[in-house]
């Protein structure tokens, strides 16, 4: 028996992983670069319900515009995929599996991560609403532009005919 974080006492079994294999797979699973190359699992087990993830994230990013309706489905996803994330990192952290079922959960969490990347780049936003306010903010812009342009702003704008001092 050996002591582990915490004041725990870990087995000492040849097959659980060091201290420092567990350190590289947390530190793995935290690089920013770790999701680059990386495809999204095909299916992946969540919450004890198999979900076909791939396929998931691809129907969502397919369409232009996510009705309301879908918009919680996705929600709900991407809050499953953060806490079994969350409890594949924290059976990493506790050391008490393999250096292969850590590296088995390590794989898994960056494929959980590029799942999660696709959907978070949908945003939260509808498309027309966000054009709506594009065009608005760009009106706006015009309408001040204009303004300065005709002289029809205040003389302390710095701009316009009436600061040239005529």
């Amino acid at each position: 028996m050996r002591a582990g974080e915490g004041g725990k006492t870990l087995p000492t079994q040849h097959g659980l992983v060091k201290d420092f294999e567990r350190k590289q797979l947390l530190e793995r699973i935290g690089r920013e670069s770790a999701t680059l190359g990386v495809d999204i699992p095909e299916e992946i087990e969540v919450q004890g319900e198999e979900i076909d993830l791939q396929s998931f994230v691809f129907e969502i990013k397919r369409r232009d515009t996510i009705p309301p309706g879908e918009r919680e489905r996705v929600d709900t996803a991407k809050r499953n995929l953060r806490r079994e994330r969350l409890e594949r990192k924290e059976r990493i952290e506790d050391g008490e599996v393999s250096y292969e079922e850590g590296d088995r959960l390590a794989n898994s969490i960056i494929g959980i991560d590029r799942a999660l990347e696709a959907l978070e780049q949908l945003g939260a936003a509808n498309v027309e609403q966000e054009q709506q306010a594009q065009e608005a903010a760009d009106k706006k812009r015009w309408m001040k532009f204009l303004k300065k342009a005709l002289g029809h702003e205040a003389a302390d704008s710095g701009t316009g005919r009436a600061s040239r001092g005529r």
